[in-house]
């Protein structure tokens, strides 16, 4: 466990920015949305290597998920990702995640129009991942990020990192990741930003005599606070049921959300997320449901397999 606090100090004076690519910290597994995105302690999931690519190294034979956001407005996101284990080397994973802004129109100040004009973004992703001790796991991912509106576009080059603990016998598994280190290769115009870091640390059990599995997250620790306990009211939880061999049900809430869509005293079923997953022959098809409190709702597809 040295190793890690050292790693942690080493790097701790480059995480405190600010941020632009926003769609990098979007959720578009329907099966780690459900869950609120507490899946930096994952171990069984393809989708692990947006919040933790230590995680890849417990995925069995070569799985591949596709992942499919039908978000607010004619806003959709998609992500596709694939691992493979190669012996002597380690585990790889290859990644994108897309989203589509839609269409907008294109005016002068004088309010003429000319036409439309399409926003979007996507990042292609290169995980790594090997045992660093026994039970303890490292990886990380260099990923290209391009984003594009009309005719302008901006481009960045950025690395994530991260850590896994497992102990076996009790089923304890717990992460650590640093997500979104580097800057942009290009800018829009003369604009310079930061990508958006965050640092999470999490935790997952699976009980013993419950066909149960919790998930625990604090996340964006690297932001600045008035005070350090502060730091960690960004949390995430959730939790798993396996019902038989086939299907699952999940919840989720994230209390930082709930917050930040309150309206007055209410907000609704803010920061609340369900989901549920299901085999069908060899896939597994996977739901989500996110509330944004009274601006509306979210709904994620998915399906997973293994080649």
């Amino acid at each position: 466990m040295k190793k890690l606090w050292f790693i942690i100090l080493l790097l701790a004076p480059a995480l405190f920015a600010q941020s632009t690519f926003k769609f990098l910290n979007l959720d578009t597994s329907p099966r780690a949305a459900a869950v609120a995105g507490s899946f930096v302690s994952n171990n069984d999931d393809p989708n692990v290597v947006f919040y933790n690519p230590a995680g890849i190294n417990f995925l069995n034979n070569s799985p591949i998920s596709f992942s499919f956001l039908k978000h607010l407005m004619d806003i959709n996101s998609a992500s596709l990702v694939y691992s493979k284990k190669f012996e002597n080397l380690g585990r790889f994973s290859a990644a994108v995640k897309y989203i589509n802004y839609g269409e907008f129109t294109k005016a002068d100040a004088s309010g003429t129009k000319y036409g439309n004009f399409g926003a979007g973004d996507v990042a292609f992703i290169l995980g790594y991942g090997n045992s660093l001790d026994e039970n303890f796991y490292y990886g990380a991912n260099v990923k290209f990020i391009y984003s594009g509106i009309e005719n302008y576009s901006s481009t960045a080059l950025g690395v994530d990192l991260g850590l896994h603990y497992e102990i076996p016998d009790s089923r304890w598994n717990f992460g650590f990741s640093i997500l979104n280190l580097g800057g942009q290769l290009t800018s829009y115009i003369n604009t310079k930003e930061e990508l958006p870091l965050d640092m999470r640390f999490g935790f997952s059990k699976q009980l013993e005599n419950l066909p149960f599995r919790f998930f625990w997250s604090f996340n964006k620790l690297n932001e600045k606070q008035d005070n350090f306990f502060d730091r960690f009211k960004q949390v995430t939880f959730g939790g798993e049921f396996k019902l038989g061999s086939s299907f699952r049900l999940r919840f989720g809430y994230d209390v930082e959300k709930r917050k930040e869509l309150r309206i007055g005293s209410t907000a609704g079923l803010a920061g609340v997320s369900l989901g549920i997953g299901f085999n069908v022959s060899s896939y597994v098809v996977d739901y989500a449901f996110s509330s944004l409190g009274f601006i509306g709702s979210i709904h994620r597809f998915g399906i997973s397999t293994n080649l």
